[in-house]
Order: structure tokens, then C-alpha cells, then sequence
């Protein structure tokens, strides 16, 4: 697959941006402010409309010349505010390599990011800039505090051509070198991820209430009416919301990492750096387990995406795969954690009296390892797996609540790096979950000491995609059963083996990942 991919959508209105000053300097394009002024008159648009109808104004010929000219007028502010900060801003690559941002209107704010500890590089395209053939470029390097910056607008050739540049000169690599050959692995269809998002257990229960509401509204008049209408609605619209983000997802492989492209309004190009891949989380609602079919999400070191949560709970969650079939989904993890394979791992159940804490799903309650990952699994309307690989291992926690203590009971924790993926062990044996912890910390320790993860472009990398130091990848065997259902795999000890793929996966040697140093038991 080649990394530039025609975009119905796009067309090139914009000529390239302008060329370095004498010191080497780079501005973003010279029409970012206009763009980004457009940005502004939705949301006056809609505070003039909430306005009017709270005051009661009746919509005439003068009051709709003052909302247009009241449009434009924060549009033509909207445009000066970016204006000025558009003259401010500079990007460039100093001496060291590394990316220097100036910026600031009133103060101004210098940012070096070391591209040594690049953690995400990104091109993104939100649906105006995109309409003009413009993209936005997201870097993020590992450091406390803000270390992502986000430098609007460059063409998309010019995008591309940094985000290849900054991948290069993090790798220690010519930074004028051609982009990394990449090899299709898998492609969501369209009709799949519709279906996999109606068939979640919170998008079907909504659509249900959805239409519950919108026969009350049939029945109901004036405003109580127009409120379940409006409530109604949610659930569609999260819905499309989903399914714009996640369109036509493909992953791909280079030697910088997996490429993920999606995206229906908003185009976005990610990639999952090797060694940077903390945990690996594997999501099954009930509703999926027929067509066999998971969701597979990634907590990754430095990068953030969409917020989900509230509250101190919020955290990023990046999608490896919205939805695959299980063959397809192990294959991409093998990418990921090269070495591991989640199909003959013996799980090690909760005890029966764990029934009393968890009385719905204590059957899946089970941890597994072997001399790579450490693994848990729990939940009955949706089965989660849990993977982190022992040399990812940042801390283990063992906790007991008083109803875990007055039945013997303690769960224990393995801790990553913030994100979607939790691994805990649910409700052990008190001693159990004690003797499992310091197990765990062993295995960290003595598995972080052997670690030789590779970071972006691999080190042995001879351009077409192949490391010489690692064996073949072999591919999935299509013989293999499929997976027994969530009672047969509460009695059975071996977890279940996905069956033939109906997505395409491609050969790829893996690359090694990289860690965190350990931590180490919580006793209680």
C-alpha cells in the first residue's frame, strides 16, 4: 500500500507554505489564520440562534442582517487573533536535530522537543482544512507535563514530509530519506464496523430507549415532546459519531511502526511506535461472540487520544483495531509483542467462594502467564483480556476491601502506563494474590534486565521491511477451532483459539519492544 492515498474529499487550493528564513525558520501555511477564522462562525452562528430564541426575538429582515453582520464581525476577529499568532510562530530543527517551536502572542513561549524520546508523531485532517488539502501535524515526546505540540496548518505533502523527517532524524537516519515502505495487514469493512457499534450492549440498549422516546413524542405535545426528541437522538448520533472516527481503518507495517489510517469526517494517520506499546487490551461484548469478533485497544507510553471517563477516572484509549475478527487481532498483536502467543497460555481460575463477591461473572474470573506476558480476564456480558509483557511491568499492587477480607479474598494489580487497559486479577485467594504479586515483580525485574527493545526504525533495518536478527513470522493456522463460549471456557484451563480470519493479514517480522523499569509489591 502506498503511503499517499488519493482523497476523494481533498482538493489543492493552497500552493506550499513558505520557505525558511535566513536562520532556517519555517512558518505553518500562510492561509492557517483564514482557516482557522472559518472556525469560528459555527459556534456564533448557533450562540446568536440560542440567544434569540431565549429572548423571544422574532426572526425579521434587520435582526437577520445584525446576526450575519455580528457573524462576521467575530469571524474577522477570529481571523486577526490567528493572524498575529501565525506571524509568531516558527518551527525549525536546531543543531542537536531536535524540533524548536516558537510561539506567543504577548510572551513568547520557545519549546525543544528531543526528538530522542519521540513517543507519537501524527497527521491529522479535520473536515475544513482537509475540504482545501490542508493537515495538521502532532508531535509528542516523553517528559512531564505538556511535551505534545500540534503545528496547524501545512499542506499534506508538506505534512507528510515532516512527519518522515521527524521519524528520521529520531531514528538517527538521514532526515532527507524517502518514506519507509509499509505492507497492508488488515482492513476494517464499512458494514462490519456498522454492525459491531449497533451490537454493542450500550449502543443497542440506548437505540431500544431511542425508540421508546420517539413513540412518546408522538404522543406528547410542545416542549416536553421536542425534549424526548432531542434526548432520542443520542444514541444515533454517538453512533455516527463512532463510526466517522473508525471508517475505512487500515493498519499497515513499516520499519517506524504500525500506520493506522481512519477516519470519515476527520482523516487521521497514527503511528504505533515499537517498543512504545505498554499493555494490550482485548474487548468481546456478548453480542460479538457469535461472529467472533473483539475490539483491540493499546496503552501506549506518552500518547493520548480521545478522553473517555469522568472525573479523575478519565484516560486515553487508542484503538489498535475497532473491531476484527480473533485470528486477525492476534496477528496484529504479534506485531506489537513479538514472541507472544495467547493460545496455549493455561489460565488459573478464581476460587468458587470468589462467587459471593462477583456472583455474575466470578466463571471468567482467571489470570494466566507464561514467560512474556502476564494475563487476566473477567466479565460476562462484556469478557475482557488484560495483557501487559513482564518487561512493561511499572508496579503490583495487591488490595482488599472488607468484603474481600471477610471472605479471604484480595485482587492484585499489575500496573502501566495510564490508559483503557486495567490489568487486575479479580477476587484471588488473599495468599494467593500476596505470592502472585512477588512472582510478578520477579518476572519484571529479571525480564526488564534482558530487554533490548528497539525505538521508530529498527537498527538491523535493510529497506524492504525485513529484520535479519528475527525469524519469520508464520501465518495462522486456518484449522485452528474457534473459541469455546464463556461457559466451556470457565471449565476450560486453556483460553480459546480464534478461528479462520476473514481479513487479510501479511507477513512482518516484529520488532522488540521497550519498557519501564519495574516497581515493586504492595504488601498488605
Amino acid at each position: 500500500m502506498s503511503g499517499q492515498q488519493q482523497d476523494p474529499l481533498s482538493f489543492e487550493v493552497f500552493k506550499p507554505g513558505s520557505a525558511p528564513d535566513e536562520h532556517g525558520r519555517r512558518r505553518v501555511h500562510r492561509w492557517t489564520p483564514f482557516v482557522q477564522g472559518l472556525q469560528w462562525w459555527p459556534g456564533a452562528l448557533v450562540g446568536g440562534v440560542a440567544i434569540m430564541a431565549q429572548s423571544g426575538v422574532s426572526l425579521t429582515e434587520g435582526v437577520l442582517l445584525i446576526g450575519i453582520g455580528t457573524v462576521l464581525v467575530i469571524t474577522l476577529i477570529g481571523v486577526g487573533v490567528a493572524y498575529l499568532q501565525w506571524q509568531r510562530r516558527w518551527f525549525w530543527f536546531d543543531d542537536d536535530g531536535d524540533l524548536r517551536v516558537d510561539s506567543g502572542v504577548l510572551s513568547l513561549n520557545r519549546r525543544r522537543l528531543q526528538l530522542s524520546r519521540l513517543q507519537s508523531v501524527d497527521v491529522l485532517q479535520p473536515l475544513l482544512p482537509r475540504l482545501v488539502g490542508l493537515a495538521e501535524v502532532r508531535v509528542e515526546v516523553a517528559g512531564a507535563g505538556d511535551s505534545k505540540v500540534t503545528l496547524q496548518y501545512l499542506t499534506l505533502a508538506e505534512a507528510n514530509a515532516l512527519r518522515n523527517e521527524i521519524i528520521a532524524r529520531s531514528a538517527g537516519v538521514r532526515h532527507d530519506a524517502e518514506e519507509a515502505p509499509e505492507n497492508l495487514l488488515a482492513q476494517v469493512p464499512p458494514g462490519d464496523l456498522l454492525v459491531s457499534l449497533l451490537l454493542r450492549a450500550e449502543t443497542f440498549g440506548l437505540l431500544l430507549m431511542t425508540v421508546v422516546l420517539f413513540v412518546v413524542t408522538f404522543w406528547n405535545a410542545g416542549p416536553a415532546g421536542l425534549v424526548f426528541l432531542l434526548v432520542g437522538g443520542v444514541p444515533i448520533f454517538g453512533t455516527f459519531a463512532q463510526f466517522s472516527r473508525y471508517y475505512d481503518f487500515t493498519v499497515a507495517e513499516s520499519p517506524d511502526g504500525l500506520r493506522l489510517r481512519h477516519g470519515l469526517l476527520q482523516k487521521t494517520r497514527q503511528t504505533v511506535p515499537p517498543g512504545r506499546v505498554q499493555a494490550v487490551g482485548f474487548v468481546q461484548p456478548f453480542l460479538w461472540r457469535k461472529r467472533n469478533w473483539v475490539r483491540v485497544r493499546l496503552n501506549i507510553a506518552g500518547a493520548s487520544s480521545h478522553s473517555q471517563g469522568s472525573g479523575d477516572q478519565s484516560y486515553s484509549e487508542n484503538v489498535l483495531l475497532p473491531v476484527a475478527p480473533w485470528p486477525v487481532a492476534l496477528a496484529i498483536v504479534a506485531r506489537v509483542l513479538p514472541g507472544v502467543d495467547l493460545t496455549d497460555i493455561p489460565w488459573q481460575p478464581a476460587p468458587e467462594r470468589s462467587r459471593k463477591r462477583a456472583w455474575i461473572q466470578w466463571r471468567q474470573l482467571a489470570v494466566a502467564w507464561d514467560d512474556n506476558v502476564f494475563i487476566t480476564r473477567a466479565g460476562r456480558i462484556v469478557e475482557r483480556w488484560d495483557v501487559v509483557p513482564h518487561a512493561r511491568t511499572q508496579s503490583v499492587r495487591v488490595t482488599q476491601g472488607p468484603w474481600q477480607r471477610s471472605l479471604g479474598l484480595a485482587s492484585m494489580h499489575v500496573d502501566s502506563t495510564p490508559g483503557a487497559v486495567k490489568i487486575t486479577g479479580h477476587h484471588r485467594d488473599a495468599v494467593e494474590a500476596r505470592r502472585l504479586a512477588q512472582e510478578q515483580a520477579d518476572r519484571a525485574a529479571v525480564a526488564r534486565a534482558g530487554d533490548t527493545s528497539l525505538r521508530w526504525i529498527g537498527r538491523h533495518f535493510t529497506g524492504d521491511g525485513a529484520d535479519p536478527s528475527q525469524p519469520d513470522t508464520p501465518q495462522l493456522d486456518p484449522s485452528r477451532p474457534a473459541p469455546p463460549s464463556s461457559d466451556q471456557a470457565a471449565l476450560d484451563p486453556r483460553p480459546p483459539v480464534p478461528p479462520t480470519a476473514s481479513l487479510s493479514t501479511s507477513d512482518v517480522v516484529p520488532q522488540p519492544p521497550e519498557g519501564t523499569e519495574p516497581g515493586g509489591v504492595e504488601q498488605l
